[in-house]
């Protein structure tokens, strides 16, 4: 998620920053005089007030689409080794298991 503009501060969020902002929502909820300006202060001045609300908007807006199943899951890749028939975890823990038993 990027908010727009050309600033320094307005570019693409970092994984460090977008942890901070998870902190920094769980410190200030949404009865917080002053919110996003407290936000913004927690992310140590890299974000103004205006960024941090609009990423929070962005926030929501994404959690919607998740839930209202708009956004598909993604493929995960498997390594060099493609999943066994099924491809489900189950059946990839069993193969898992398999290659550890000693035949008797």
């Amino acid at each position: 998620m990027a908010s727009g503009g050309s600033s320094s501060s307005s570019r693409a969020w970092t994984q460090r920053q977008n942890k901070q902002f998870e902190c920094a929502l769980a410190v200030y909820n949404r009865d917080t005089p002053d919110r996003w300006h407290n936000i913004a202060r927690y992310m140590g001045g890299t974000k103004s007030a205006d960024e941090v609300r609009r990423h929070f908007e962005q926030l929501v807006h994404d959690v919607t689409q998740i839930e209202a199943g708009r956004v598909p899951f993604p493929r995960y890749g498997y390594g060099s080794a493609p999943p066994v028939a099924g491809g489900g975890l189950d059946d990839m823990a069993a193969t898992s298991r398999g290659k550890y038993m000693k035949l008797q």
